[in-house]
């Protein structure tokens, strides 16, 4: 399994953001508040990634005291990190969508709050990103031939 490449998650990112501004441009008179719900929901995702990847990496290195982690175990907890990243990509795309279509209309009450909603979970979206690539990378076995070596 080769390791999630950025380039990829930024694609996703601005295919989402397009097809967003494509679809608010239709729809958004319709659409009900954006509820800013969604961004602690990312940011526990955020740091249960992160703790799960610094946990990991101790684990896979074997210090001392700490049991070594079950190879089905790692698998799983790098499925979940690519599948993280790719949604914290969409989620993020989706969000930049909402930003852009909005940016005109800032001085109305609910685009304003829309707009500062949608670029806080802009944020929060790009942090479970930023965690998931690391939980990937902390899944990585010590001298795997996949990852790069630095030059001499």
């Amino acid at each position: 399994m080769k390791p999630t490449r950025i380039s990829t998650l930024v694609i996703i990112a601005v295919v989402c953001a397009a097809v967003g501004w494509l679809l608010l441009r239709a729809i958004y008179a319709k659409l009900p508040p954006l509820p800013w719900t969604g961004v602690p929901a990312l940011l526990i995702a955020a740091v249960a990634e992160a703790w799960m990847g610094r946990d990991l990496k101790a684990r896979i290195a074997g210090r001392r005291g700490l049991k070594p982690a079950a190879p089905l175990f790692v698998s799983r907890m790098v499925a979940l990190a690519k599948a993280s990243s790719v949604a914290a990509a969409i989620i993020a795309g989706f969000a930049a969508g909402f930003d852009f279509y909005l940016a005109g209309s800032l001085t109305a009450s609910t685009p304003r709050q829309d707009a500062l909603t949608a670029a806080v979970t802009f944020v929060a979206a790009v942090l479970l990103a930023c965690a998931a690539l690391y939980l990937e990378y902390c899944c990585r076995v010590p001298g795997d031939p996949g990852e790069p070596q630095p030059d001499h």
